[in-house]
């Protein structure tokens, strides 16, 4: 029988009518840590748990498996006695659980459930159709209104609600405890200790990360002084002056084992922009151009002319203005040397004027 989306049950009492709501279903094979052969069982995932039974019409399930314990979900390449088959490793606190579904699609839908319970975030690197896409954010949005509405109290507190003083390192992450052993697991290069908030909202903790034949986690509660400053609250509790001491206190007293979880995250190269054709009205992902753009050309000035000045207009009264005594000044070389027709004209007008006063005696 293949796996089947959510189909809410109630069966007619006992375990099955108490368990959290449903969001998948189906027959897998299961093989935990203890056990030397697989079962084929009805598997439900309601809330943050698997529950099997002994086949689908059954009201009370014979495991358990929380979920609260996961460190890593992956495929298993190893053949099955059925070629349809597709497996996975379920990597738990306490072990490895494997699991076998139908088929690659039956596989990737089950990761598609698990992942969105687990992370409360829809995976984006599975191959599942958007309609089974818009199924996980239910289901995300479902679990997430679930245990807001069970542990309101609980609930992973944001950055602002813990009272944090002076400068924050940067491997602080609003992180609950498990989401930070996720983190700390999925990119060992990055570091193996992370600052998260604590889980009563005013404290902080430090969770890290090492290998002893397996993942092995330790959480340390950092606490603030009434004095000012903070203190790791162990045996012989280590008081600093900044966050940036508590975590440096842990790198010297691990001899360096112990490094800042420092994950780079992607930024854009280019700059991207959304418009519509004007033709059909489809809106395009466009990409700017990355080289400065082209300034306009500007024409040189024609010879003689300037575009900014401007000879003022002739004025008649320069020539009655008052003029320097200076012989090289050009004005008064101007009006001192007369043009040859205003000369003539003058002449002229002197004749005509000593002829007039001639007749005239």
């Amino acid at each position: 029988m293949a796996a089947a989306p959510v189909r809410q049950r109630s069966g007619p009492g006992g375990h099955r009518a108490q368990l959290p709501p449903c969001y998948y279903e189906g027959y897998l094979e299961k093989r935990g840590p203890k056990e030397k052969a697989s079962r084929r069982l009805w598997t439900c995932l309601c809330g943050n748990s698997l529950y099997f039974f002994n086949n689908a019409k059954d009201t009370h399930y014979v495991e358990k498996l929380d979920l609260t314990g996961f460190v890593s979900l992956k495929d298993d390449c190893s053949r099955d006695r059925n070629l349809e088959a597709a497996r996975l490793i379920l990597q738990m606190k306490d072990g490895e659980t494997k699991l076998t579904a139908p088929n690659l699609e039956s596989r990737e839908l089950w990761k598609g459930f698990l992942y969105s319970v687990i992370d409360l975030n829809v995976p984006s690197y599975l191959t599942l159709l958007p309609g089974q896409l818009q199924m996980l954010q239910e289901v995300v949005d479902k679990e997430r209104a679930r245990r807001r509405s069970r542990n309101p109290a609980r609930a992973p507190p944001s950055p602002l609600s813990v009272p944090l003083v002076g400068e924050i390192p940067p491997c602080f992450r609003p992180v609950s405890r498990t989401e930070a052993e996720v983190l700390l697991e999925r990119h060992p290069d990055c570091g193996n200790m992370l600052l998260r908030p604590g889980r009563d909202g005013c404290s902080l903790a430090v969770t890290t990360r090492q290998d002893l034949n397996g993942s092995v986690f330790r959480h340390y509660r950092v606490a603030q002084r009434d004095q000012g400053g903070y203190v790791i609250d162990v045996e012989n509790p280590i008081p600093c002056a900044t966050l940036h001491e508590v975590i440096d206190a842990l790198v010297e007293k691990t001899a360096g084992t112990l490094q800042p979880f420092l994950l780079e995250e992607p930024y854009e190269e280019n700059i991207t922009y959304v418009s519509a054709n004007d033709e059909n009205g489809e809106r395009i992902l466009h990409t700017a151009p990355s080289s400065p753009l082209p300034k306009a050309p500007v024409l040189p000035p024609k010879q003689g002319f300037s575009p900014l000045s401007r000879s003022p207009a002739p004025d008649r009264r320069i020539l009655t203005s008052p003029v320097p005594a200076s012989p090289s000044n050009p004005m008064r070389r101007l009006i001192l040397s007369p043009s040859p027709l205003t000369q003539t004209l003058n002449e002229e007008l002197k004749m005509t004027l000593e002829k007039r006063r001639a007749s005239q005696e």
